[in-house]
Formats: structure tokens, sequence, C-alpha cells
């Protein structure tokens, strides 16, 4: 049933999504908008690759957070929202508000609509919603780019990993949570799609997380 709450919670989801970390901290600590810079996405990786790690951790640390805290609202105004406890319900509100918080980085209110690709804040969010299959992506994720050093790559490889993970490894028997996770693989497809060219055409950039910023 749609309630003010829950309009209300989904707004704020998106408005958490939509903190725009790389832009706020690459503008206040070093005077530089990395959207302009190197990939021109305002995420994590692009400010590794642009500002170094001092400023790369932070920002990935917050954006998994956001998605995080988003889909975690859910318990603590669930109960306004969904009436008594069923845990579909309930599975499928806090995807809505995970969902709010992605679309909120994707297009981000406080910047310009031009954010970043997700990647954290959806690791944070399927981080909430089930914790083995996230980790089980943050394998996937440290492997592909220890062999590789494309980080568009591993999350590549990552994302597909979810729906495998909440499929068959660590099974989650809520139909939302599966369609779900092929949807991610979608998503992930879409906003990677110049990364997958340059991949093709052998001209994506590699990172070095522990290399630091030239001066």
């Amino acid at each position: 049933m749609i309630s003010i709450y829950s309009v209300s919670a989904l707004i704020l989801a998106y408005l958490c999504g939509s903190i725009p970390t790389a832009v706020w901290i690459g503008q206040s600590f070093y005077g530089i908008d990395v959207r302009e810079y190197g990939s021109g996405n305002a995420g994590a990786t692009n400010t590794f690759r642009v500002l170094g790690k001092q400023a790369g951790i932070p920002v990935m640390l917050i954006d998994i957070l956001k998605g995080w805290t988003a889909t975690n609202l859910a318990y603590f105004i669930g109960t306004s929202t969904t009436g008594p406890y069923n845990s579909i319900v309930f599975t499928n509100y806090a995807l809505a508000l995970g969902i709010a918080a992605v679309m909120g980085h994707l297009f981000p209110v406080f910047a310009g609509f031009r954010g970043g690709k997700g990647i954290a804040t959806l690791f944070g969010m399927i981080l909430a919603i089930n914790m083995h299959a996230a980790l089980l992506c943050v394998v996937v994720f440290i492997t592909v780019l220890l062999i590789t050093k494309y980080v568009s790559l591993s999350s590549i490889a990552a994302g597909f990993t979810y729906p495998i993970g909440v499929t068959f490894i660590f099974p989650v028997y809520i139909k939302s949570v599966i369609i779900y996770g092929m949807c991610i693989c979608i998503l992930i497809l879409v906003t990677h799609q110049k990364n997958i060219e340059r991949l093709l055409k052998g001209k994506e950039s590699k990172v070095n997380l522990f290399k630091k910023k030239a001066t």
C-alpha cells in the first residue's frame, strides 16, 4: 500500500544516493571537479584515477555507505509503511529504497544529474540485501582486478556473479531478489557500454590502486 511514509522514504533514499561524494571531495579538498577529467564519471574509480587513493578510498566507502544506509531505511521505518511484518513485502520495499539510492547516484540532484556508474552504491545495496552474495562479488571483483587491472571488467564480472550467488550458491527464495540480480547485469552493461567498447579495442585504462597521485 502506497502511503506518505513510503513516498517520503523513497525520496529520502534518492537524496541519500544523490550525495555527490566524488564531486564534493574533489572540489573541497583539491579544487577539481573529477567529472572534467579521466572518464568523466563522478565515482570512486575515476576519483582513484584522477586524485589518487587519498581521495578515492573515502569516496568509495561513502558511496557504499549511501546504498547500505538507504536500503536499511526499511528497518527503521518499515513498520510504518509495510504494516505487519512480511518478509517478501519487506524485502521488496528494501529493494525499492536501494534502487532509489542507486538512481540518485546515477542522476544526483545535487550535482546537475551528472553522477557516476553506481557500482559502489549498488554494492552497498546488495550488501544490505544479501551479505554473503555481496562478499562473493567482492572476491570475484578483487580476483579479476588483480589479474587484469581493469576496474570496469572487474565490476562487470562481480555484477554477473550476484544473480548466480542469490540463485544457486546462497539461494534466496524471493523472486524479486533474483529478478533484481538479473537487472543488475543489464544496468552494468548499459552503464559500462563505453568501457566494453574500449576493452574490445584494447584501449581501456588499467588502474593501480597503490600508485601515488602525480604532483
